[in-house]
């Protein structure tokens, strides 16, 4: 399923790079409210495609009602600027048929047009997080939702993506969420998701929420000294400037909410996923710019 918002151009060849797929997906495509007359252009060029065109940007939670028009067991999410390689799909359900306790598959990402690996490939490979051994690939302490496959059951039981995130960081919360419902999140080298980033983005936006998401999460499912940890470094690395004062700001008031809804996660997935917090630290591929 594919989530747009004012990317008629873009979501169009999305949808005709899905359509072809020789696994024959059902196709859902959520249309954010988009202005542009997408969900027109998608009804009239692909009649096999299921729209849902609402009236407002409900950000990630248009992945919510694309999963819940499906009725698939596992459902492939993609954004209006990525795709899928033919046959991952086929060989992510075949993983997920084998390993009913996987909620989570994420993809090697290609970056296009270069064709080379989306800097946090490496990250996911060389993931921190220990598994169990059977696990068939790298366990992840989260994921990425334009390149994942969701076991649709899993994903509507903890209640898919957040409306008060809205996008941007979003999966961090679900996939703490999953992983202390006793869902395994795991890496897959063999699925390969093709992302040609959109030039239609406001870089700004994206960093003003992606910090302030990262800040709900934190304070939400961390245990107090690691919330602190992880807040005094953000204070430290974000640019001291008017958006990131922005988005200190709207994490501030989402207070009231936050100490009504903070449920720390249990001590064994907060151990289990402890490692994280170096790697983040050293990431390169994900950084509050723009």
């Amino acid at each position: 399923m594919v989530i747009t918002w004012q990317r008629r151009e873009e979501a169009l060849a999305a949808l005709s790079r899905l359509v072809e797929l020789p696994e024959r997906p059902p196709v859902v495509l959520v249309d954010n409210g988009s202005t542009d007359g997408t969900a027109e252009a998608v009804r009239s060029r692909f009649p096999s495609v299921r729209v849902i065109a609402l009236s407002e940007n409900l950000g990630a939670v248009g992945r919510n009602i694309g999963v819940r028009e499906l009725d698939t067991p596992y459902v492939a999410f993609c954004d209006d600027d990525t795709w899928w390689e033919p046959g991952s799909l086929t060989r992510a359900a075949d993983v997920l048929d084998a390993y009913p306790k996987i909620a989570v598959l994420c993809a090697r990402i290609v970056v296009e047009p270069s064709g080379v690996d989306d800097p946090i490939v490496t990250e996911l490979r060389e993931s921190p997080v220990p598994g169990p051994d059977w696990l068939p690939g790298p366990a992840i302490g989260s994921f990425l939702a334009g390149a994942s496959v969701v076991r649709r059951d899993a994903f509507l039981a903890h209640g898919g993506f957040s409306r008060r995130l809205w996008l941007g960081g979003e999966e961090e919360l679900l996939a703490t969420d999953l992983l202390s419902g006793g869902w395994e999140l795991c890496y897959r080298e063999d699925l390969v998701v093709h992302h040609r980033a959109s030039k239609l983005r406001d870089a700004r936006l994206r960093r003003r929420v992606g910090i302030r998401n990262t800040l709900w999460f934190t304070w939400l499912r961390r245990p107090l000294p690691a919330a602190l940890r992880r807040t005094m470094f953000l204070a430290r690395t974000v640019p001291r400037d008017r958006t990131s004062a922005l988005a200190a700001w709207d994490a501030a008031r989402g207070l009231p909410w936050l100490v009504t809804q903070r449920r720390p996660r249990p001590a064994a997935v907060e151990a289990r996923l402890a490692p994280l917090d170096a790697a983040q630290r050293r990431s390169a591929a994900r950084r509050y710019v723009g």
